[in-house]
């Protein structure tokens, strides 16, 4: 009897529920997941809150309408005058229907959005999220600016229509295109900053009407340039209309990012390291801008006339955003210099930031003088009189309200808004009362007598060498150092207590 075959052995696999692991992500959706975890939250939720709402629909509807119904006419236009040069007009009609949503709806939407934040209280649940005031800024700068890409992606294709009806350049249409987005990010960020100006109610609504009437003053004088620009091609042509239209776009892109930073730096808490933002920032903006300056100078032949012309356009900013810089809050030194060993300007403090303004002016100045006296050129006397004048005066009216307020006995009127409406009260004082006298006693405004310590007229007094000696110049050089040297005596004196009981304090490393 034989044995049939033996039966195959089946190992049967046993069951398993689990379910199969997932495929691994490829590169492109690593980097797209990476890239998400970095993209500031805040741009994510104000570009979709941004959509939401009523002012972006209407907006964005009313602009394609109205370039819809230009390029119908454009169209009609262009078929009766046989494709003639109607460009220009047309590319015009296009840019102003654009313009006045980004020079103006735009800014002005990222002003109510933060204001907004404020008024409903809703700014500290920000904050607890973690990111920080100068992450939440960026994060609303960063929307608005993305709506205002929207909106130019959607006028892009009528404004390149444009070119094909003739009578307009390449050029032309980039240069404004490029010129009006630097606009519209220095209006955003200006808005941005205005919003953190006021806590009080009635402050608040002065800065609403205030961005209002700079938001409507900008949009004309940004329309009324794009027009003059679209109007006369051959101003591309001239040698010095592109590095001025290159100067207007540095200082659009600095100015915006120092406001930027003075916004960040408003919205911190006195603990942080708030000042080093803005204060990096005028120092960027001031050595690329003596770059700019050199440049031209050696641009233009070692022209001695650049060198002061830079002077009084640097005096005029350092005179302003110095100001700003030198009247921060007093004992700031002693909270902010335990655990450190070097000194450092950029840390917060009103003595750090006077200190700070002094030395980029004593810089500025000695930057400038050195210029003019190594130029070909012949200097003249009074050339150099009007150089030292404006950094005397700088000088002078950064440091007489620091002695105003910071003498007062009273701690509430020292604080900066005081300080700072002080400077605006001697600047139109000195202005005012030195002209009035001169012409009431000699009949002469411009006396150069009556008008030492007057910035406006001195600074031409100087510059047309009106007065035969020199005590003049020696007595405004000599007040501002005086005032300059008490102004730092009086901050080193009231940061001094604070600054040794914080030197006493026990270290962390030894409690």
């Amino acid at each position: 009897m034989t044995a049939g075959p033996a039966p195959l052995a089946v190992a049967e696999a046993p069951l398993s529920l689990a379910p199969a692991p997932p495929p691994s992500p490829t590169r492109t959706e690593r980097w797209a997941e990476r890239t998400a975890d970095r993209l500031n939250p805040i741009v994510v939720k104000e570009i979709r809150q941004g959509l939401r709402t009523k002012v972006f629909w209407v907006c964005f509807a009313l602009m394609l309408f109205a370039c819809l119904v230009l390029s119908l006419v454009a169209f009609a236009a262009a078929r009766e005058r046989a494709f003639d040069s109607g460009g220009r007009e047309f590319f015009y009609a296009y840019f102003f229907c654009l313009g006045v949503v980004q020079f103006f709806v735009i800014p002005y939407s990222a002003y109510r959005s933060l204001a907004r934040e404020r008024e409903e209280e809703t700014w500290v649940l920000l904050t607890l999220t973690g990111l920080g005031p100068r992450r939440i800024l960026l994060g609303k700068l960063g929307s608005f600016l993305v709506q205002a890409m929207l909106y130019g992606s959607a006028a892009g294709p009528f404004l390149v229509f444009s070119y094909y009806l003739n009578g307009i350049d390449l050029p032309t249409i980039l240069l404004v295109l490029a010129l009006g987005a630097a606009y519209t990010a220095f209006l955003t960020a200006l808005s941005v900053s205005a919003a953190t100006l006021a806590e009080q109610r009635f402050l608040r609504a002065l800065t609403h009407f205030g961005v209002l009437g700079v938001l409507i003053g900008g949009t004309a004088l940004g329309l009324s340039v794009a027009y003059a620009i679209t109007e006369d091609s051959s101003l591309l042509r001239d040698d010095d209309f592109l590095p001025a239209m290159g100067g207007c776009l540095w200082a659009m892109l600095s100015y915006g990012a120092l406001l930027f930073e003075a916004a960040a730096a408003r919205l911190s808490l006195p603990t942080e390291s708030y000042a080093r933002g803005v204060r990096l920032a005028f120092l960027v903006q001031a050595v690329l801008s003596a770059g700019i300056g050199v440049y031209a100078w050696v641009h233009e032949n070692l022209d001695e006339e650049v060198a002061l012309v830079a002077q009084l356009l640097g005096c005029i900013h350092l005179g302003v955003v110095g100001l700003l810089l030198a009247t921060d809050v007093d004992g700031m030194v002693g909270r902010h210099r335990v655990g450190t060993r070097i000194f450092s300007l950029l840390r917060p403090g009103a003595l750090r930031g006077y200190r700070l303004v002094m030395v980029v002016l004593g810089l500025s100045s000695a930057l400038w003088g050195t210029l003019c006296l190594v130029s070909p050129g012949s200097v003249e006397p009074e050339e150099l009189s009007a150089l030292i004048a404006c950094g005397a005066y700088v000088a002078l009216y950064v440091s007489l309200p620091i002695l105003v307020t910071r003498l007062i006995p009273f701690p509430p009127y020292r604080a900066p808004a005081v300080a700072r409406l002080s400077a605006l009260a001697l600047l139109f004082l000195a202005g005012g009362a030195p002209p009035l006298a001169a012409a009431i006693i000699t009949g002469d405004p411009a006396e150069p007598a009556f008008n030492v310590f007057n910035p406006f007229v001195g600074v031409v007094n100087f510059a047309e060498r009106r007065a035969d000696s020199g005590w003049e110049l020696l007595l405004l050089c000599a007040v501002a150092a005086i005032s300059a040297l008490a102004a730092d005596h009086v901050l080193a004196r009231r940061d001094a207590p604070k600054s040794a009981q914080a030197e006493r304090a026990p270290s962390p490393e030894g409690a």
